[in-house]
């Protein structure tokens, strides 16, 4: 016993009075604990000192000091939510607020294969640190940026040195604490890249212990098949995660079955494949997204407006059509932000296509995509290998970035029943965590971080629309992260406690 009381008397954070009472810096009383495992829910109080989780005591009627004391008689505890594929910059909008508002403690950025254009990722990380941003940021180096810094760029076979320039860059993000490499392999330059390619990339993300996570090839319905292989493919050298995983114009519950069997069948052979999705049945992307790859990048858009206009104009009728009509387009940003492509052509007295040409161009705004079919995404979203994410930031159009969690619980656990609360949170925590390999939050546990929320299930809104998508979700009452409370109510702290996490 007396060695106990030693330990403790030297414990950062744990102090001890004249009469050996021992005093922590933070005591929830009381509270309905998930603590993000899946597993049932039960009644405990929490004890924080140093920023960490020190003890879990389910007899409540024990006593304990601390500085601070809440009484959470009614609340549910559990972990913060981890977005495993969000968007932002923390140099600019270092508060985060969107994510703190809907429970999110740790976001990751660098995702579509975008990450800061530094050679050094490192020295980028400092400078957030140095800033501290309001939630925890972990980082992910991009390929498109890869191919960017390394002049590869729109190579579709680079050369050895190119190749090499690309290991050497993505191996110093790892040496860094990268949590991985993503690819965006929709988009410019990373649609020019092939097999060999990828897979030497992968070799270097799993030798560091690292995960690829993937906006595919083609999310179109016809092509996802062919795009989950290739990213499989990869999985043969490291963990391999699937991004906003989708089926455009795919119906139906028995289609989101053959998908996820493509997945299960992998895990089978030994790969280790998951995926995540955000809750909504629109996506929101660059307005490219529907041009041809022959009008975007490198090609000159000047000279195929002189050459190829007809062509291009079929092209964009075809698509939208396909895409489910103008109706379906609602432009996030630019000039015509709000309104969808239907309202824009109306307004302007012509064609939809010769809007996008004329007016928008391939790089002229982002969208919301209402092209998702809501039978097939819920069961993807019900799958154990798929965890929730928001694919959303503090300035993007999209309700996403703001309800994301909040729907979760809202709409499938209160609403429609689709989840128990303890899945939804598991979902939304240890997955996340357990996918990221994030070794010390996700789950409320001793020795584990104190990423915390504390809330009435009944209360949480997802106050965020298509029309007004920066409207904060509402009824986390408290949100800590590291131990410090970020948010009490609707108000929320000036002091920022987030960390740049670096991979173990």
């Amino acid at each position: 016993m007396k060695h106990l009381v030693l330990l403790l008397l030297f414990a950062p954070g744990i102090l001890l009075s004249q009469n050996n009472t021992i005093f922590y810096d933070l005591l929830i009383r009381n509270a309905t604990i998930i603590d993000g495992s899946g597993k049932d829910k039960f009644t405990a109080h929490v004890l924080v000192s140093n920023n960490e989780i020190v003890q879990i005591e389910r007899d409540t009627s024990l006593e304990f000091k601390a500085e601070k004391i809440i009484d959470a008689d009614g609340l549910v505890l559990s972990p913060g939510f981890i977005d495993t594929h969000s968007h932002g910059d923390p140099l600019e909008t270092p508060g985060f607020e969107n994510f703190l508002a809907m429970g999110v403690t740790t976001i990751t950025l660098g995702q579509d294969g975008y990450s800061p254009n530094e050679e050094e990722l490192s020295h980028w990380m400092d400078k957030v640190q140095k800033i501290q941003p309001a939630t925890n940021i972990a980082m992910f180096v991009g390929h498109n940026t890869l191919r960017q810094l390394s002049g590869v760029n729109y190579d579709t076979l680079p050369g050895e040195k190119g190749l090499v320039d690309m290991e050497k860059l993505l191996q110093k993000a790892m040496d860094a604490g990268a949590f991985g490499m993503t690819t965006g392999l929709e988009y410019n330059p990373g649609n020019f890249s092939r097999a060999i390619e990828l897979q030497r990339l992968a070799k270097i993300v799993g030798k560091n212990g690292g995960i690829i996570m993937s906006h595919m090839r083609n999310e179109d319905d016809s092509e996802l098949e062919n795009s989950i292989k290739e990213l499989l493919a990869q999985g043969k050298y490291c963990p391999v995660h699937i991004s906003h995983i989708k089926s455009v114009y795919g119906k139906g519950d028995q289609r989101a079955k053959e998908i996820l069997s493509l997945l299960e069948n992998a895990r089978a052979e030994g790969i280790k494949v998951t995926a995540d999705l955000y809750p909504y049945s629109a996506s929101y992307t660059g307005i490219a997204i529907v041009f041809p790859d022959w009008a975007k990048k490198p090609n000159d858009y000047e000279i195929v407006l002189k050459t190829r206009k007809a062509e291009l104009q079929e092209f964009l009728r075809n698509k939208i059509a396909e895409r489910n009509g103008p109706e379906s387009t609602l432009i996030g940003s630019g000039k015509f932000k709000g309104k969808t492509l239907e309202k824009i052509s109306l307004e302007l007295n012509k064609p939809f296509e010769d809007v996008l040409i004329e007016d928008i161009g391939p790089y002229g705004a982002g969208g919301a995509y209402f092209i998702m079919d809501d039978e097939l995404q819920e069961k993807l979203m019900q799958h154990q290998l798929v965890n929730i994410c928001s694919d959303g930031s503090p300035t993007m159009r999209h309700p996403r970035g703001y309800g994301s969690f909040a729907k979760m619980i809202e709409t499938f656990v209160i609403g429609e029943g689709k989840f128990s609360l303890e899945e939804a949170i598991h979902k939304m925590t240890g997955v996340s965590a357990e996918i990221l390999g994030i070794e010390d939050r996700g789950l409320i546990k001793v020795g584990y971080k104190a990423d915390l929320l504390l809330f009435d299930p009944s209360e949480i809104k997802e106050m965020a629309t298509y029309e007004e998508p920066h409207k904060l979700a509402e009824g986390f009452k408290y949100v800590y992260v590291n131990g410090e409370i970020a948010k009490k109510e609707s108000e929320f702290s000036e002091g920022r406690n987030g960390k740049v996490l670096r991979r173990p």
